[in-house]
């Protein structure tokens, strides 16, 4: 299959991006390589670094992005741009791009794991090393599995929905996605089954969540490429659920913030200045007309700060 990933809010993210010809940018999320290329084409005498943890991205968008000279592409982790960047001459980037989740070929490639619309081995990988949803539902004890499904799922079924996956697993061992999503949909609440959505919809995303260790990767993705920024840099990210947006959200905030003296004090004693400026104060949703092209695009939020000068 083609790795062809749909990305969203595309041009609003390449125009906050405020791309300088001459410039240096790191894509830390290349995927099917549609922000990358968009850049590159905006490029002179600058350069790109494109990252991804997935081997399949960086065969494809290797070969997409073959006709630009000013563009480096290595496997491996946004969380570790800061090393990578240097060890190829890089030391302060004019952007940094974030396009967060699981990508939709990732979705739409059965044998990938990642979804309940497709019977298939159940392994949730996206860097295709490590241990994969299979180890975690037949491994896990309950408890883990219900903090997991609670903490990055949302569900409040999780208690109900662990104990299924258990009890399942004494018979014979979870393998594939249909059979997760069977028994996650004989656990829950009638209610829930009749429900808007697909009942497994909460736990799949939990256990990608808790395989990629995701949520951890975007906190030390965030500090990476903020780090990375020169002066008026700009570092935008696209989140997909609540989860990753409150972490971005909250992050940026914090860069934001100046003075934290007590608000009796005269004069500022603190020195705290800050050190960026949101682009968008509430962030940017998905249009209507880009909601009816891609119905995936429903709860995607793009977020973008600039560095400031520090005196």
């Amino acid at each position: 299959m083609e790795f062809n990933h749909k990305p969203v809010l595309f041009e609003e993210t390449i125009n906050a991006l405020a791309i300088r010809p001459e410039g240096t940018y790191i894509d830390g999320t290349l995927g099917g390589g549609g922000h990358s290329e968009a850049i590159l084409q905006r490029l002179t005498t600058g350069r790109l670094l494109s990252i991804d943890q997935d081997p399949d991205a960086i065969r494809a968008a290797g070969e997409r992005l073959r006709g630009y000279p000013n563009s480096t592409i290595v496997h491996g982790n946004f969380s570790c741009m800061g090393e990578l960047a240097r060890e190829r001459g890089i030391d302060q980037a004019d952007g940094v791009l974030l396009d967060i989740g699981v990508s939709s070929y990732q979705l739409d490639t059965p044998e990938r794991g990642f979804s309940y619309h497709h019977d298939a081995p159940l392994d949730m990988r996206m860097s295709q090393q490590g241990a994969s949803a299979k180890d975690l539902v037949n491994t896990l004890s309950q408890e883990e599995l219900a903090r997991i499904i609670l903490q990055y799922g949302e569900d409040k079924s999780a208690a109900r929905i662990a104990r299924g996956i258990c009890q399942a697993r004494e018979q014979a061992p979870i393998e594939t996605t249909f059979q997760l999503a069977e028994i996650i949909k004989a656990s829950v609440p009638a209610a829930v089954r009749r429900g808007e959505g697909h009942p497994a919809r909460k736990t799949f995303q939990a256990l990608r969540i808790a395989v990629n260790g995701e949520l951890d990767r975007l906190q030390e993705g965030l500090q990476a490429g903020f780090g990375l920024l020169k002066p008026g840099g700009r570092l935008a990210v696209i989140t997909f659920h609540s989860l990753e947006d409150r972490i971005v959200k909250r992050q940026m905030n914090e860069w934001c913030q100046g003075c934290v003296c007590p608000k009796g004090f005269p004069v500022c004693v603190c020195g705290r200045k800050p050190q960026g400026r949101l682009v968008y104060k509430k962030g940017l949703a998905p249009g209507e007309q880009e909601l009816q092209d891609n119905p995936r695009a429903r709860s995607a939020r793009l977020r973008v700060i600039e560095k400031l000068e520090q005196s």
